[in-house]
């Protein structure tokens, strides 16, 4: 009905879909439009049915054969010969990308990427540059030599430690309960244990100083010693604040996803990659391009100093492999369920020297792990079941006295709960400030018995919140979560707001725990 109004004003009306098949195609091509854009990229049901099923003649087909959202270079010949497929089904044809480009970078031309690595990349720019050549491919034109199998970063040792991970390998032992006996011996905390989810403000000093070390103004020694001062200050705060375990702070790190990144082999970080994450946040996702390996720890000096200053818990915290992924730039021509692998083992080697270094506390970030999820919710089974596998993996070699923790933020997490049930951690910390805690619903319906810390204030906000603002999440969580298991903390993402409205913010943060105590 509303197409056959917009039809009535005379303009040419142009549809496009992206993303995923369209499980609606007879519907979809009756509207009375002029053209309509499909997705053949990631759409293979799209491609069954138009060879299968024709296409009205009366409209013009708007073929999406260039990637939006990854940046491998397009199979110029192959996507030609889809092309003409097509076109005996549709005479009327146009070629087009696949999904919006706003999800790539704008060009290769200002990085400075390895040239072996390079030839397999396009960014939006270049994916231009590619409707040009299948267009000139398909009207039997030369075209430049373009596209190779992706033949860089390649570790035979990294795929046969994958090939040969045994069901052990993925499972914590023991079981939760004779865990948690073994982490209240090794961590005498009080109850209602106040901690945050691990980083803390990133003022303008230090963001030149990361700059100046970068472009080499500065020396690794000079740079080392400024992240150090940064860490005691943080930790000497944390302890007048009054917090029970403590972060680092995360000074060293550029963002959660990128420093890994520039640190495991089989990954790659741009210069000017920027893409946008939500509002007006922007953030350069790194490219997995090879088999991924750890040469060398990434996190541990950080971690273990932090802790050498302080008697109390110092939390160490990672990226989860499932939100690398998805924060990244993924190659294609090994399954996803390998490279979610062959990061685990990564992070696991990661969190065993922590372990090592004394730190009790660890934390594995996976606020990614809802976003990651297919569009279309058959495609659930099968994503979870590697996920899921994926995170296990980086913790199942715990000791049963380490702590291990999971963070996740903003989104739908009731559509999904027991599937984090299923990930096995001991305490999950989770948005809850928006949602005025009614997250707590769906950790009810599955009996939840791990510890679980909801951010009891919204930290994109700058109101400094109240105790008794955060003390109403609270009181409602206390109904279904027993006292012993609840944990006082705020959402993520303290690196994003200033020193003032932290400090005052935590310390009411810590008098609400001293209250409820």
């Amino acid at each position: 009905h509303t197409y056959g109004q917009l039809a009535q004003t005379g303009c040419a009306l142009h549809v496009f879909t992206y993303y995923d098949d369209v499980d609606w195609m007879d519907e979809l091509l009756k509207l009375p439009v002029q053209s309509i854009g499909l997705d053949f990229v990631h759409g293979t049901g799209n491609l069954a049915h138009i060879l299968n099923r024709g296409f009205p003649k009366d409209k013009t087909l708007i073929a999406g054969l260039v990637d939006g959202r990854n940046i491998w270079r397009t199979n110029i010949a192959a996507a030609a010969r889809t092309l003409k497929q097509l076109a005996a089904k549709a005479p009327r044809i146009a070629v087009s990308n696949a999904g919006p480009l706003y999800h790539l970078p704008i060009t290769t031309a200002v990085e400075k990427f390895d040239p072996a690595l390079l030839a397999h990349l396009a960014f939006a720019e270049e994916r231009l540059h590619e409707l040009r050549l299948i267009a000139d491919a398909y009207d039997g034109k030369a075209v430049e030599a373009w596209w190779t199998p992706l033949d860089v970063g390649a570790n035979m040792a990294v795929r046969e430690r994958v090939k040969k991970l045994v069901d052990a390998e993925f499972t914590r032992a023991p079981s939760y309960p004779a865990r948690r006996t073994a982490q209240r011996k090794a961590l005498p905390l009080p109850v209602f244990p106040t901690t945050t989810i691990g980083s803390f403000p990133q003022s303008p000093e230090l963001r030149k100083m990361r700059a100046d070390y970068r472009a080499g103004r500065v020396t690794a020694d000079a740079y080392k010693t400024f992240i150090r001062q940064k860490i005691a200050d943080v930790i000497k705060l944390q302890e007048d604040l009054g917090l029970d375990v403590l972060v680092h702070g995360e000074f060293e790190r550029t963002d959660m996803m990128e420093f890994f990144a520039q640190q495991l082999d089989g990954m790659a970080t741009t210069s000017n990659g920027w893409i946008i994450s939500y509002g007006t946040r922007v953030y350069r996702p790194a490219i997995v391009y090879g088999d991924v390996a750890r040469p060398r720890p990434m996190s541990v000096a950080e971690i273990s100093y932090a802790q050498s200053l302080t008697t109390r818990p110092v939390k160490g915290i990672l990226t989860g492999p499932v939100t690398v992924l998805a924060w990244s730039f993924v190659r294609e021509d090994v399954p996803i369920e390998d490279v979610a692998c062959q990061l685990a083992l990564c992070l696991r080697a990661e969190l065993e020297d922590y372990e090592r270094a004394g730190i009790k506390i660890v934390q594995v970030d996976e606020p990614a792990f809802r976003e990651r999820a297919p569009v279309k919710r058959r495609g659930w089974p099968a994503y979870f079941a590697w996920a899921i596998k994926a995170f296990r993996l980086t913790c199942a070699s715990m000791k049963p006295e380490t702590q291990v923790h999971s963070h996740m933020c903003y989104s739908e997490f009731g559509e999904i709960i027991e599937h984090i049930a299923a990930m096995d951690f001991d305490a999950i910390s989770i948005e809850a400030s928006r949602s005025k805690g009614d997250i707590l619903e769906s950790f009810e319906r599955i009996k939840f018995d791990r510890q679980i810390g909801l951010g009891v204030w919204d930290i994109h906000s700058p109101a400094v919140p109240t105790v008794d603002e955060m003390r109403g999440i609270v009181d409602r969580a206390l109904k279904l979560i027993p006292r012993g298991n609840f944990w006082i903390n705020p959402d993520c993402g303290l690196k994003t707001r200033g020193w003032d409205e932290s400090i005052a913010a935590l310390k009411n943060l810590v008098a609400l725990a001293k209250a409820l105590r």
